[in-house]
């Protein structure tokens, strides 16, 4: 069976090398099989954190928010106020109000982001219509924080996997671009719209606790994809560093600064080696993309991530995310 399934990729590996116009031998057969394997490990984790965070925010709808007519921010508030105002069941509204969101994630993030955004959200939906969660509680402080935590440890894995479960951040990310507003200040005016509805059409009451549900949604968001803030700054220490340059650049569209630095390990005399340091920014929508692009060049890279609040000028703002 193994020999079968090897057979299987190493026919795979050869149309790759026609395709890209390179030698069929045994050196470029290995490593285009190494990179094969890392495309789908990672494939695996993405669909396995995709699938947690959809069970998760399905929990924290119908265990919590949705049986006692409370809302969020967001796509997902939005769909939740239209289904306490209408018969459309809560599930179809999830697809409908993220469409749009996600017809702009590819044209401004990518294909392969766009693919996993509609998997995750079809998903989420087909688990609110057809899986029984239990009723947690009748509290309305409990509802506001648990629902809101299990929502945002939902959107913080379907994040983590390349996806979207709420499109209101794909939207930020295209405004931001396009007028002098953070994502940040995006978010912010995008909800004070939606809970202005609420309390219009609600209560105040109700969208006061919906208010406090989108706030800890928001921080388990942070929480769950490790504190990284609209932009994340990636600085990259490799012996492939010219390759790495490439494939940012090339590959995802995204600019470069190469830093000069001296590297070395161990106690005894190892010689210091010059060593070219990259640095480049991206939104986090990007960062599984960018850590799987590394690992299949050198998995061994050193990586270091830091909070970037927000940007201006340069490549990100300007060129959306290319071949994705």
């Amino acid at each position: 069976m193994n020999s079968f399934f090897q057979q299987i990729i190493i026919s795979r590996v050869k149309q790759t090398l026609r395709r890209k116009k390179k030698e069929i031998n045994d050196e470029n057969i290995s490593n285009e099989v190494e990179i094969f394997k890392v495309n789908v490990i990672h494939l695996i984790k993405d669909f396995l954190l995709i699938i947690i965070g959809i069970v998760s925010a399905g929990f924290g709808l119908k265990g919590f928010l949705l049986p006692n007519s409370f809302i969020d921010g967001g796509a997902m508030g939005i769909s939740l106020l239209i289904s306490e105002i209408t018969t459309v069941p809560l599930s179809i509204l999830i697809v409908i109000i993220n469409f749009p969101f996600i017809i702009l994630g590819f044209s401004q993030i990518g294909k392969q982001f766009a693919i996993k955004s509609i998997l995750a959200i079809i998903g989420l939906a087909i688990i609110v219509h057809f899986i029984p969660y239990p009723l947690v509680t009748s509290d309305k402080l409990l509802i506001a924080v648990f629902g809101g935590f299990f929502l945002g440890v939902g959107i913080g894995m379907a994040i983590r996997g390349g996806a979207v479960i709420d499109g209101t951040e794909v939207l930020a990310i295209y405004l931001s671009k396009k007028s002098g507003l953070t994502i940040g200040d995006v978010i912010l005016l995008f909800n004070i719209v939606i809970f202005s509805f609420g309390a219009y059409i609600l209560s105040i009451e109700i969208a006061l606790y919906a208010i406090l549900t989108y706030i800890v949604t928001a921080k388990t968001v942070d929480f769950i994809i490790e504190g990284v803030e609209e932009y994340t700054g990636i600085t990259i220490i490799s012996d492939e560093s010219k390759k790495i340059r490439l494939m940012i650049t090339e590959k995802l569209g995204r600019g470069v600064t190469i830093y000069t630095g001296k590297g070395g390990y161990g106690t005894k005399g190892h010689k210091l080696k010059n060593i070219d340091i990259l640095y480049t920014v991206i939104t986090r929508l990007e960062i599984a993309r960018l850590r799987k692009e590394i690992d299949t060049i050198d998995s061994d890279s050193f990586i270091i991530m830091n909070k970037v609040k927000d940007t201006k000028g340069g490549m990100i703002k300007k060129r959306p995310l290319e071949k994705y």
